[in-house]
């Protein structure tokens, strides 16, 4: 049975869009199903700018909800995207587990590689794609 992957991350940049692309097909490949919010949950600049964001909102959270993991994508300087941080968040108190991947090498000095709530808030925190993949299947044999 193929694993539900929602993948969090911000979607405010092109880069930050084909990021989001290749790490979904990398996640397929795996052969994992994944929901992206800028392609799933149709969040554009269209639905925000026609002030539907209740669609977008009510789209991510069944995505979240019908997931059995999480892939978050905690790159983005110093703190983690804010739509992200909440989504991590929430996915923590519907005990989805989140894997987080920060390929950004800044640490926040003493805290650590990122804010302490959301590193709390994760089963693992991988440094690249591969990475991740391997420890979300260790998850799944589990």
């Amino acid at each position: 049975m193929k694993i539900n992957v929602y993948l969090a991350g911000p979607l405010f940049s092109e880069a930050e869009r084909n990021f989001n692309k290749q790490l979904k097909n990398i996640l397929n490949k795996n052969g994992f199903n994944v929901f992206l919010p800028q392609e799933d949950a149709f969040d554009n600049s269209t639905l925000r700018d026609e002030n539907k964001n209740l669609i977008i909102f009510e789209n991510n959270i069944q995505g979240i909800d019908s997931s059995d993991v999480m892939v978050a994508i905690l790159d983005g300087g110093s703190d983690v995207d804010s739509g992200t941080a909440w989504e991590v968040g929430y996915a923590y108190s519907r005990k989805v587990p989140v894997y987080g991947i920060r390929t950004d090498f800044r640490t926040l000095g003493t805290e650590g590689r990122v804010n302490l709530m959301i590193e709390k808030s994760l089963e693992y925190l991988a440094t690249d794609v591969n990475e991740l993949c391997r420890e979300i299947e260790k998850w799944n044999r589990l």
